[in-house]
This record gives structure tokens, sequence and C-alpha cells, in this order.
């Protein structure tokens, strides 16, 4: 098959022009070091500007049956590869265009040999004289640059062409400083977090200062096993369960923002929520009548007196659809029309979760889990709780020595009594406040928001809670160490 010279309105054919040889356009050598690699990319690339062809136009397929003819070069062949200050390293002779200059090339080339021979005699006199004369020293090719001479320094570039060059230099040293900045802030480890101040750390943690995440992360880190070999540091495996909880983020994304498997992110979440629930869980306590009495708030104080222990409501999560006909039927909630857990939460006067409860299907009444999750034996006689009017329990707080406040029923009556309006509306000004602390957990960790898969709501082997119990109760206590919504 016949070949053609690529040099543009050349048109020799080797069928037809048989006095011409053919030479391919030299390709890439990846497999010979890295200085072989630079000057065979080089020289391509001198290549394609001397005939005026361009990447895009000569592409890889077309430039592997290109060829160039022997009109072109000085010799009527090229140079090998090495030999760089030869006029012939590429083409330059009849090319179309006149932005070769060959004058350049000619002088470079016999300087170089005016070197060599002067090297080879200073060589041979040495030898025949017995002295010792050091090596020379191996010649760095550089494509723009000429070698040094004894005449001073020859160069293609003009003074102007040097200044744009170190200016361009600068600014890309610049941009490659900016760059390293912008990606050392975007990497989650503890420098990022105190950098960027307190806001970083509330959007990723839910937590008020970069102080407090490190008290939490120092108190729960030494009961997490790490070693060297773990792939995130230990302080990016805390964030990662703080993230996951704060933005309710999948663990397959939570794989990609930190370069890992999924797998290695379910055990990561799976270690770490289960310290975080055995450290943390102090967090949630119930507090002594003495402590409640001397922080009790005023707008309790005035309609309740000082025996107020707690405002308890309930609240629930949306779960996907379980399989198991019988799961579908218990955690199946009339109330929200869907498959959803309940939780008991109850908070102290001041605004502090004082007791969250197990998970429950959805199914269960108020009643029934407010008797059964084991809230009532915390309270003291003379205690006052605070609820709702779902909560029909009067009877079993009176059998711990407590009194039920829930605002009245019209059930039966046309209309409520001054008094028993009065009585309501003081409860119902205050019992507010737990439905408050729900919607800040629920806010501050979102993953409380949203329809959590079934392995959450499931118990492990072995393991006497479920993730959901961990999760909501590490949630309330991490919630605990924000302000308190009740104002003194």
């Amino acid at each position: 098959m016949p070949v053609l010279c690529a040099v543009y309105g050349c048109g020799h054919n080797s069928k037809r022009d048989k006095g011409y040889s053919y030479h391919r356009i030299p390709k890439m050598i990846e497999s010979q070091g890295e200085k072989t690699r630079l000057l065979s990319e080089e020289r391509r690339r001198v290549w394609l500007a001397n005939i005026n062809r361009s990447l895009a136009d000569l592409t890889p397929s077309k430039s592997t049956f290109s060829r160039v003819c022997s009109l072109h070069f000085i010799s009527g062949k090229p140079a090998s590869l090495y030999s760089f200050t030869d006029p012939d390293w590429a083409p330059t002779q009849h090319l179309g265009h006149n932005k070769v200059d060959i004058t350049l090339g000619v002088a470079r080339s016999v300087r170089a040999a005016e070197r060599n021979n002067k090297r080879i005699k200073i060589e041979e006199d040495g030898y025949s004289t017995g002295g010792i004369i050091d090596p020379p020293s191996p010649v760095v090719p550089n494509i723009h640059v000429a070698a040094k001479c004894d005449a001073g320094c020859q160069t293609e570039l003009t003074g102007e062409d040097i200044d744009r060059m170190q200016c361009t230099v600068q600014y890309l040293t610049e941009q490659q400083d900016n760059l390293k900045t912008q990606l050392l802030s975007l990497q989650i480890n503890e420098n990022s977090f105190s950098n960027r101040g307190d806001d970083k750390v509330r959007f990723y943690t839910g937590l008020p200062n970069f102080l407090i995440l490190m008290n939490v992360f120092q108190l729960v880190v030494s009961h997490v096993k790490c070693t060297s070999q773990n792939v995130i540091s230990p302080f990016q495996q805390f964030i990662l369960v703080l993230m996951r909880l704060r933005l309710s983020l999948s663990l397959q994304d939570i794989s990609y923002r930190f370069g890992i498997s999924l797998s290695t992110s379910c055990r990561i979440f799976d270690k770490w929520i289960t310290a975080m629930n055995n450290r943390l869980s102090f967090l949630i306590l119930w507090p002594q009548r003495t402590e409640l009495r001397k922080t009790m708030p005023l707008v309790f104080k005035k309609n309740f007196g000082n025996s107020v222990s707690v405002i308890i409501d309930c609240f629930e999560i949306f779960i996907d659809r379980p399989s198991s006909l019988i799961a579908r039927a218990m955690t199946w909630s009339n109330y929200k029309h869907h498959n959803t857990v309940k939780f008991l939460i109850g908070i102290s006067p001041q605004g502090c979760i004082s007791f969250i409860s197990k998970a429950w299907g959805g199914r269960v009444s108020d009643k029934y889990l407010t008797e059964n999750c084991g809230i009532l034996k915390k309270l003291l006689p003379g205690d006052i709780v605070l609820a709702d009017r779902g909560f029909n329990i009067a009877d079993s707080v009176a059998f711990e020595g407590a009194k039920l406040y829930i605002p009245a029923f019209t059930k039966g009556k046309k209309q409520l009594s001054a008094l028993e309006v009065e009585t309501t509306r003081k409860i119902a000004n205050v019992r507010i406040h737990v439905e408050r602390v729900i919607g800040l957990v629920r806010r501050k960790y979102t993953i409380l928001q949203s329809t959590l898969p079934i392995p959450l709501v499931k118990s492990k082997p072995n393991d006497a809670l479920a993730p959901i119990d961990k999760i909501t109760r590490v949630c309330c206590a991490l919630t605990n160490l924000s302000d308190s919504i009740v104002l003194s």
C-alpha cells in the first residue's frame, strides 16, 4: 500500500516517487527511563510543530501510518534520538513555511561538534602525558536552551521571552501553593476543623465548638480499637460517624467521601456507635431532687412550685416496610400512617434530656410504653409529671406517689370550666418545651428525620441493643452538650 508524505504541499507518493525514503513520525518511548521518555516526547512535539500538524489534526491512529519523506532532511534521513544537536533531529527542509530557522540548528550542531573534538583532543593529550583528567560530565539535553560554551550562553530565546517565562513560572508556583492550601482545607482532620472556626464543627457534627468536639473524641477514642493499619485515622472515623448522624448520609456516600470501601465504612460506624453509646450515656442523667429545686426555672416555679421532675412525650421515626407480616403489623402507626419505631423521651424542667427509652414498634400506645419502659421507677413521692392528653397514666404515676398533670378533656362536657382552662394553659405553656427539645434533636441530627433501613432496627446476635437504640441515645447525649432551650 503506498504512503504519502505528511508535510503540507509535498505530495510525494511512495509508489510514484521512487527516489525518496519515507520515515515514521517518532513515538513516545515509555519503557526506557524518564530521560528517554522526556526526550522522545519532545522530539515528537518538534516533529509535529515543524511539519505544521497538531495533535488534534494528526491523531494517534493517523500518525501510525503517516510518513515524512527524505526531502525534508538535510542528510536525507532523520538523526537518532540522542543526537538532539543534529539539524536532522527533526525535519527542517521544504516544509512549506518559514517558521523553522535552520541556521540555529546548524550552528548548534557545529558548536557541539567543536566541543566534542576539543574534549577528545584534551583527553588524548592527557592520556599521552600520563596526566589525570576528570571524566567529562554527562551532557543533559535541553531542547529550548542550548548548552553553555566558552563564549557564553547561547539561546534561542530573547530576554523578553525569558522574563515572560519567569513570570509564568512564578504565577504557576503561586497557583500550586493556593491549590495545596485549598486541598488541605477540604481534608477532614483536626487542623481543617480548628482552622475553619466553629461553623464547620456545628455543620458537620452538631456540637457547639471545636473544644467540645475534641473532648468528646478523647472520651471515646480510648475505648475503640485502632491500629496503624487502619485506612483512615481515628479522628476521621469519629467524624465519619458524626457526619452520618448529623447529615443523614448513606454509607455509600460516606465511602466515596473518605475514599474507603462500603464494608469498611459499615464496620467503622458499628464499632464507633457502640463505643459512643457506652461512653456518652452518662450525659443522659436523671437529676437529683435537690439539684432540680436549686435550678428550677421561674416559669415552672410560678405555676407548679419546685415539684416538677420530668416532662414526657413520645416521638416516632419512619422505617422501611418490614418483609415479615408480624413485624409489619407491630410497627404500623395509625397516627403517622407509616411503619415507625416509637421512643419515650423525658426532659427536666431545665431543658436537658433526662430519659430516653428503647425503640418500640409504632403500634404500641403511649400508655403501655410509659408503663413498661422504666421511667416510672425513677419517680419519687411528691414529684409532678407533665404530659399530653394521650398519656392516661394517672393511676400508674400515683402508684409511685407522684402526680400527673395533663390538659383537661372536653369529652362529655360542653365546655371546660374556668379552672380547667387556666390549668390547661399553664400546662401547655411549659409542656411545649419537650416538643421543642424533640424538634432540636431531630433538626440537629437529621438521621432521626429520615426513613431508616431495616438493618438499623434489628438487633445483631449477642447484642442487647439495636443500632437505632444506640443512634438515638447518642444523638440525645450530644444534644445535651448544647445550650438549653429553656430560659431560667
